[in-house]
């Protein structure tokens, strides 16, 4: 999408500024301007990769004169020694280029890698993984591409794009009833077709949901895994259901198995190791 084009755009511009600012010392005190080089992107660890296509929007913004062959493609099983791509053309160019590719890639895989495992855990359950707004500021689009990559399904992309209605929102507005309301009415007045969510903390806030209506999801923050299955059968096939909290890849099976249509994890994006991998010159 043009959108999605230029807020990439934008981000990579930023990202080398804030790299280079005035200029990158070290390498045009040491390197001829005019040397030609190349160098592979050389993965060091097992796991699924993501990003290969902004490495190489980075590349191209960094120097139209860099010229990468792309041997491994995102969303592939990678293993230590594969080599993604290589890159070839100004050597003053490489280096600029080389910390925020693999800044990038090493997030990014990292993410597709961890999303990649929990979505396996549950294949045969039916229950999809869900990413969460626990990202890092300015990356949102790339971690919830990299979470796609990986087999996992975005959850609302920020505030405007769907109402989620959680706990503080009830609080505030004296209770699920008032909350829900207030949202429809809201929707109405401004002509938004967007979705509405709400959460509940326990099984009377539930029931209050299913007999006032008004929500097309429910979150099921925190049950235990009794309370979960038996607010999956309350629900029926009425609503849409998610489970969040204290969800862990350790735990996510036996949560599926409650028969949640989604789970969602911020463990995604919010903690996930990187996956190492470097830019080496040939």
């Amino acid at each position: 999408m043009k959108e999605d084009k230029e807020l990439l755009f934008k981000f990579i511009k930023d990202a080398l500024l804030e790299d280079i600012g005035d200029g990158d010392h070290t390498s045009l005190s040491t390197i001829p301007q005019a040397k030609q080089g190349t160098a592979k992107l050389l993965i060091k660890e097992d796991g699924i990769l993501a990003g290969v296509d902004v490495a190489l929007e980075i590349f191209k913004q960094v120097d139209q004169q860099l010229h990468a062959e792309v041997f491994i493609h995102d969303g592939a099983a990678v293993k230590p020694g594969d080599i993604v791509l290589t890159v070839k053309g100004p050597v003053y160019s490489i280096l600029t280029a080389e910390r925020l590719v693999l800044n990038i890639m090493q997030r990014m895989s990292g993410i597709a890698t961890t999303t990649a495992r929990i979505v396996d855990l549950i294949k045969d359950t039916g229950t999809k993984i869900l990413d969460t707004r626990k990202t890092t500021p300015n990356m949102r689009f790339l971690e919830k591409m990299a979470v796609k990559i990986g087999g996992g399904v975005n959850h609302r992309f920020g505030l405007y794009d769907m109402i989620l209605i959680k706990d503080n929102h009830v609080d505030y507005a004296g209770g699920i009833k008032q909350a829900l309301q207030a949202a429809k009415r809201y929707l109405t007045e401004k002509g938004l077709n967007i979705q509405i969510e709400i959460e509940v903390r326990n099984k009377a806030e539930l029931l209050e949901v299913i007999e006032n209506g008004g929500a097309d999801r429910i979150l099921l923050d925190n049950f235990n895994f009794e309370q979960l299955r038996e607010a999956v059968e309350l629900v029926g096939n009425r609503f849409v259901t998610e489970a969040s909290g204290g969800i862990t890849e350790e735990n996510v099976r036996e949560y599926a198995l409650c028969g949640v249509n989604y789970i969602s994890m911020g463990a995604l994006t919010h903690s996930v190791k990187s996956l190492d991998m470097s830019l080496k010159a040939i």
